[in-house]
């Protein structure tokens, strides 16, 4: 099958670049051909079969720059054309988009369209819902965009904190809204049943055809012989939808017991302050760490802590947490529970319950024969639910319900 994959980034940056480099690494690996498009800078290094458009400049310079490149950064004409012609010279069997607004813009779904070829799309966030992409305004949990009042982001000022952010996230969720990109899309396929259901929610008067694509990540390759030393650590961006603060008052309240935050991000500096203040001793700022030596610092903790206020959707961390059979605490929020089965592997609690998340800790950090049961439980079921195999086997489901629609017509 040969297969055409577009995301924003070509670069990782997050865990959905992981999403769609590990995509195309499975397929390829599994004998389709594929065709990575994405934006990148002049100088990024690429495979062979990575074809990158220049990356926007729709932040960059005054006022008036903005302005002028804004219709652009909502639905780009160049890229549609440039797209089509990707499209004849590499004729794919279906398109595969990722995130693309932006950077890359929906109107690569219209060239697909009028080229006959059937679209699948991965959303890792709530952008098609959500003018934010992550359904989190100042500090809690919203849903004022549902209903398509889409002008809720610029009254909200959530974007980034910019009005004219805000104002240019609500203006394209309603031209897109109007151009029907969604509606233009064959299949869509989520990590989380959260996600699916949320959009259906939002999505009353569509017919959505959905299937479950869980993340490509083979557990079985992670070694989880490592020691269950006393700590718990939690590693990622440090900003405020993510929940640190969360484990920073916990730690107030557990005693000696020792607490890693690997990461950096805006709330950084604040959150090292709030620490100092309190006369932390047990709560260690790493700041990022990296690959092995990352793996290092998992492979040896005894559970990991996953806070987050907003609704993640499937995080990667529990991915890694589970391959080093290292269970997880973490909220009940979005995607979270339906991989932390609590009591099993790992703790759920209520984020807005300040008392509840110390309260696991010390449930885990008193308990090392629990701490073990779990860790072992989650890794047997990563090995089992998170390898190349059964991602394979769900994507090609995926593909072929829209191929096998396509040549019914």
């Amino acid at each position: 099958m040969r297969v055409l994959l577009a995301h924003k980034l070509y670069e990782i940056t997050g865990g959905a670049e992981v999403f769609f480099h590990e995509t195309e690494r499975v397929l390829r690996e599994n004998g389709h051909e594929t065709l990575m498009v994405a934006t990148g800078g002049a100088g990024t290094d690429h495979a062979d079969n990575v074809i990158l458009f220049e990356a926007p400049a729709y932040s960059e310079g005054g006022f008036l720059s903005k302005l002028a490149n804004l219709p652009a950064s909502i639905y780009d004409q160049k890229k549609k054309r440039r797209f089509a012609e990707i499209l004849r010279e590499f004729q794919p069997d279906v398109v595969h988009v990722f995130a693309i607004n932006v950077h890359l813009s929906p109107s690569i779904i219209v060239a697909a369209k009028e080229a006959g070829v059937p679209v699948i799309a991965t959303f890792n966030d709530y952008k098609h819902i959500c003018p934010n992409y992550k359904l989190f305004a100042n500090g809690e949990i919203c849903f004022a965009c549902k209903g398509k009042t889409f002008y809720q982001a610029a009254l909200k000022n959530c974007c980034k904190g910019s009005r004219s952010l805000s104002v240019a996230s609500s203006l394209e969720a309603y031209v897109h809204n109007w151009l029907g990109i969604y509606d233009r899309i064959d299949h869509f396929t989520f990590s989380s049943d959260f996600m699916a259901h949320k959009t259906l929610e939002f999505w009353p008067e569509k017919k959505v055809s959905w299937s479950k694509v869980r993340n490509p990540f083979d557990s079985r390759k992670f070694d989880a012989s490592g020691p269950y030393e006393p700590f718990g650590v939690y590693f990622g961006r440090i900003i405020d939808e993510k929940g640190v603060n969360l484990i920073v008052d916990a730690a107030g309240v557990i005693g000696d017991f020792p607490i890693k935050i690997i990461g950096d991000g805006p709330d950084l500096a604040k959150l090292q302050k709030q620490a100092e203040e309190m006369g932390l001793t047990n709560l260690e700022f790493l700041g990022p760490k990296w690959k092995s030596e990352l793996d290092e610092i998992i492979s040896r903790a005894s559970f990991v802590i996953v806070p987050s206020l907003w609704h993640e959707n499937f995080p990667y961390v529990i991915n890694q947490s589970f391959a080093f059979g290292r269970p997880v605490i973490g909220s009940r929020r979005g995607g979270i529970t339906e991989l932390v089965e609590h009591g099993v592997r790992g703790l759920v609690f209520d984020p807005e319950n300040p008392d509840e998340l110390a309260e696991r800790i010390l449930q885990l950090a008193s308990n090392p024969d629990e701490v073990v049961r779990m860790g072992t439980a989650a890794k047997a079921y990563s090995d089992q639910c998170f390898n190349d195999d059964v991602f394979l086997q769900e994507v090609m489901f995926a593909y072929d319900s829209v191929i096998s629609a396509a040549d019914s017509f």
